[in-house]
Order: C-alpha cells, then sequence, then structure tokens
C-alpha cells in the first residue's frame, strides 16, 4: 500500500500583502485555545479573564475571538488595516493560506488564489512545510 503525494506536492507559493481581506468579510470564526488566548492576553496587557471576557465568545466546547457588528475581527484595525495583535495571533491565521480546506483540491486552491491576492504568488512554500502548516489547525 503506497502513499500517494498530495495534488501540490510541488509546493505553493505564497506572499503576504497585507490587505487584510482574510480578517473581514463574512461572518466566521477564529479558534483559539488556552495558550493562544493567555498570549493574546498579555499582547492586550490584560488578565486571562478579563481578556475572555471581552475579546472572546464561545461556541459550543470551542472558544473563538469576537467578530465586530460588520463581521471583522476585533483585533483588526480597519484605518491601518493591519493586525492589533500581529505578533501574538493564533496559529489559525498564522497558518493562512495553508489550511486543509484551501489545499484540498486544485480547484479550492484556485478559490483561495481568487479570494487571497497573495495567494499563489510569492515566495515557494515547500510540500513539508505546508504539511505543517496544515497539520496545525483543521478548517
Amino acid at each position: 500500500m503506497g502513499t500517494t503525494e498530495p495534488w501540490y506536492k510541488d509546493g505553493l507559493r505564497f506572499k503576504c500583502t497585507g490587505c487584510g481581506d482574510c480578517c473581514t468579510g463574512a461572518p466566521g470564526f477564529v479558534w483559539v485555545n488556552k495558550e493562544e488566548i493567555a498570549a493574546l492576553a498579555k499582547a492586550v496587557d490584560v488578565e486571562v479573564a478579563e481578556f475572555e471576557a471581552l475579546y472572546v465568545r464561545e461556541i459550543g466546547v470551542r472558544k473563538s475571538l469576537n467578530e465586530r457588528p460588520n463581521f471583522d475581527c476585533v483585533f483588526f484595525d480597519s484605518r491601518t488595516r493591519k493586525c492589533k495583535v500581529y505578533n501574538a495571533r493564533p496559529r489559525q491565521c498564522r497558518t493562512w493560506p495553508f489550511w486543509e480546506s484551501n489545499v484540498r483540491t486544485p480547484e479550492a486552491w484556485e478559490a483561495t488564489c481568487e479570494a487571497c491576492p497573495g495567494s499563489g504568488k510569492g515566495k515557494l512554500y515547500q510540500l513539508r512545510e505546508i504539511e505543517t502548516q496544515k497539520a496545525a489547525i483543521r478548517i
């Protein structure tokens, strides 16, 4: 029983353009775990309990960052189009665009490239790095 290589075995390109589109738009979830919540709380200089009360919502047994009424991430600065907690951003944000849902098929990657101006351009990420990022969170 042999292992088949993924369709992106030769790598995929990505270079963040800083457009902020991945932080805005349709409603969604930015999943966070206990460690990420602690790092984010430190980044905004509040205690974990206060951070959760201000910035986190419970979705079943999971936790997600809050969204603004327009569905922007609570940490997206609409004036600068930058993340206010970039250095402490959750693994979901760190691993974009190499989510399982985005690389499942060539068509899924094509749709990602249409939605994200940096996907399909710039640095060539090798298979190992894509697989590592894909394994960090299931989206």
